[in-house]
């Protein structure tokens, strides 16, 4: 970025950040409180959602700025690092739940298990009849698994993490951008089945959703993530098996 496009004081501070680790984390946080006005302004609508907001606009000043992804990652980390405390912290309110998870936990776990079976296999299935190769397939089983688990899942498979990864973040903002819809559209009008469909399909993305809108819903939707990590490590060895790869 040139000098005469900035006032000095701007331009100073321009070039001392894009040299240090707090670009990155400068970056995330301001990006994450303009996309926060920008959903807040439009009434928390599906397409709007702070997470979706946030990739766009730094995907683009990225490509913008021509500033390397390593270099900006030097500082997001620090936010990175915070994405398992948090998870860890949905803990809370599945403690307080804990008596409506405990009542309902058979229907839990068959619509859980049914679910994470149908989002690896019709994926597989898709990718394989295709022609796609396969360790796109592979990196396509764990895709409505939170990215850690996945990319752990792709890389014992055969799969490759980074595009497991990538499958993972277009999963959670499809999902985050139709869920609402579907659910409206289903008639599905309980919490409960609400987060727990979400959290199934769409894993951490689609949970911050559905924490925005209830907390019953966000709270069944962060035990789904948990639930879903654990079915999803046991039974697609045995999907991979059966594809023969």
């Amino acid at each position: 970025m040139h000098h005469s496009l900035l006032p000095l004081p701007f331009f100073h501070l321009w070039t001392y950040l894009r040299t240090q680790p707090l670009l990155g984390l400068t970056a995330t946080l301001c990006t994450w409180e303009l996309a926060s006005m920008v959903d807040a302004k439009a009434g928390h609508k599906a397409l709007t959602n702070p997470t979706l907001l946030s990739i766009v606009f730094l995907a683009a000043a990225l490509l913008i700025t021509r500033i390397p992804y390593e270099a900006f990652f030097n500082g997001a980390q620090y936010v990175h690092f915070l994405l398992g405390p948090a998870t860890v912290a949905l803990a809370v309110p599945m403690y307080h739940n804990l008596p409506a998870i405990k009542r309902d936990l058979s229907a839990i776990m068959v619509s859980l298990v049914t679910g994470s079976v149908v989002a690896s296999a019709s994926a597989m299935v898709i990718a394989h009849a295709m022609g796609a190769p396969n360790s796109v397939v592979v990196s396509l089983g764990p895709k409505s698994v939170t990215t850690p688990i996945a990319m752990g899942i792709a890389q014992n498979l055969g799969g490759q993490p980074p595009l497991a990864a990538v499958f993972v973040l277009i999963t959670g903002m499809l999902g985050v951008a139709i869920c609402t819809a579907l659910f409206r559209l289903c008639r599905i009008r309980d919490w409960r089945a609400q987060g727990l469909a979400a959290g199934t399909a769409a894993h951490g993305i689609a949970t911050a959703r559905m924490l925005s809108l209830n907390q019953t819903a966000g709270v069944f939707s962060g035990l789904a993530i948990g639930l879903n990590g654990v079915a999803t490590s046991l039974f697609l060895p045995i999907l991979v098996r059966i594809f023969g790869y």
